[in-house]
């Protein structure tokens, strides 16, 4: 007799791309790297998930995601979030259970400011490449929004 959970398994090797008429599970460390949700785990065609770990007292660099929106739950430490809301730099900090929204093209870092602890987070972006431009500095984008189709370099 043959159990759900091999079912499941064997299923999931021989239909990733299959995603319509499937369910897929992925358990720790089946995984690409940081992605568990993706084109290339489980045939995902709009959406990409994975878990992130910052270091106790680190931070990414200013960029933005490009025309992806990332959603961000919190799920241990405590991350800020940095960007520019037009008249001075922001600094949201989260903790367990938090949810983040960063638009399209919003400059941004993540920093881990604790020295101990470090902060995990679940990502979930609407685009399957892993989107990082790198920018100088944190800048506003215009209150209306950016554009469809445009991409801002800089300030």
């Amino acid at each position: 007799m043959t159990t759900h959970e091999e079912t499941t398994t064997a299923l999931n090797a021989r239909h990733r791309t299959q995603v319509r008429n499937r369910v897929h599970r992925v358990r720790p460390g089946e995984g690409d790297g940081h992605a568990a949700i993706s084109g290339g785990t489980v045939g995902s065609r709009r959406l990409w998930m994975g878990l992130v770990e910052n270091p106790p007292l680190s931070a990414t660099d200013n960029h933005h995601h490009g025309e992806s929106e990332a959603g961000i739950y919190v799920v241990s430490g405590h991350p800020v979030f940095v960007f520019h809301d037009g008249t001075g730099e922001v600094r949201l900090a989260g903790g367990p259970g938090d949810f983040f929204l960063v638009p399209p093209f919003v400059p941004h870092r993540e920093e881990n400011p604790d020295p101990d602890e470090p902060a995990v987070v679940v990502i979930a972006r609407t685009t399957q490449e892993p989107i990082k431009v790198p920018v100088p500095g944190l800048y506003p984008l215009p209150e209306t929004g950016t554009q469809e189709g445009s991409r801002p370099g800089r300030p």
